[in-house]
């Protein structure tokens, strides 16, 4: 099915500057494209919805990682929910709602392959990015295949307002840990953890401290510790690990801007007097427990287990200052641009 062709040409947002150390504005420009013909097999798409997280970050550098670095001059890319406007695709009609890889602009035209169509009477579009979508499945993929999750076992997360972070807490409880704890960067987000989200407690890491602090909260220790900060808070938690403990490394956001390497935890050797084990992960890696989490996702959300809080920017011109916002901590819950 076709609707008529009444494309206009389209905003996105382009890199233009590799930054170095924390990005600025002038990294970025807002920028129009002509959309091109639709070829057999593609989609126009309006997008509704659009992601932004840490991870892209790392993208914007010139160097090699586990996903290709953005291209200068060329919109940047990410996930994104829209509706299709235009379709030459077998199995995709106007109307449908897609989840694909083509946000940081208004409207894409891309093969139909790379496209999921989501079912928004099930879910809010914007669910399909963070707790039912890659948000939703890092955490539960970090806890229970990477960290080996077991009941009764004492959890600490860091970052845990965000994205991720949040749903890892909730999830770990879900689950049948004994103990959450949490860290975030202010007396709001701390009050959310506890107050809404279940966590058992939480600490403002700016307050300063972050191992006495964790200290405090687990005095006897932590099994699991979510790691989505690196720095001080890894270190801590390594401090912190009972016997057999795991450390699954999600994220490091404290140094995605550092300008010179950041330095490694001081007390790597408590890792072989408690047989300790750290382990990084990619969620990529993790795709066959989709299905599973899917299921158990929807479960949760039913029963008021799991809760999923937003931060939501509006307008592809503020996508940059939405990306800005992210990496200084200003977002509860998935950062979302609705161009």
């Amino acid at each position: 099915m076709t609707a008529p062709d009444q494309r206009t040409p389209a905003r996105e947002v382009r890199l233009v500057s590799r930054p170095h150390g924390w990005p600025q504005p002038t990294d970025f420009e807002l920028a129009t494209s002509d959309l091109p013909e639709l070829a057999d097999g593609q989609l126009r798409v309006r997008n509704e919805v659009i992601s932004v997280d840490p991870y892209m970050r790392g993208r914007m550098n010139d160097t090699r990682s586990y996903v290709p670095p953005f291209q200068l001059g060329e919109a940047m890319e990410g996930a994104a929910v829209g509706v299709v406007q235009e379709s030459r695709a077998s199995g995709y009609d106007v109307g449908d709602h897609v989840l694909h890889q083509l946000g940081w602009r208004e409207e894409a035209v891309l093969d139909a392959a790379a496209a999921r169509v989501v079912d928004t009477d099930a879910a809010p579009a914007s669910a399909y990015l963070g707790v039912l979508g890659m948000t939703g499945l890092t955490a539960y993929a970090g806890l229970t295949r990477v960290a080996r999750l077991q009941q009764g076992d004492v959890v600490f997360v860091s970052g845990a307002a965000g994205a991720v972070g949040s749903v890892a807490g909730q999830v770990a409880r879900a689950l049948g840990a004994g103990r959450v704890i949490g860290s975030a960067g202010s007396a709001e987000k701390v009050a959310h953890l506890v107050d809404e989200l279940g966590f058992d407690a939480a600490f403002n890491y700016k307050d300063g401290d972050v191992a006495g602090q964790l200290a405090e909260l687990a005095p006897d220790g932590i099994d699991v510790y979510f790691d989505n900060v690196g720095g001080d808070h890894l270190e801590a938690a390594i401090g912190r690990l009972r016997q057999g403990g795991r450390v699954a490394i999600c994220g490091a956001i404290s140094s995605y801007n550092d300008t010179e390497p950041a330095p490694g935890p001081r007390n790597l050797a408590r890792l072989i007097q408690v047989r300790g084990t750290v382990t990084g992960f990619l969620v990529s890696d993790h795709q066959d427990l989709a299905q599973e989490y899917a299921g158990l996702a929807a479960q949760w959300l039913a029963s008021g287990q799991l809760d999923s809080r937003e931060t939501v920017v509006e307008g592809i011109e503020h996508a940059v200052d939405a990306f800005l916002g992210l990496l200084r901590g200003d977002n509860t819950g998935k950062m979302l641009v609705r161009p």
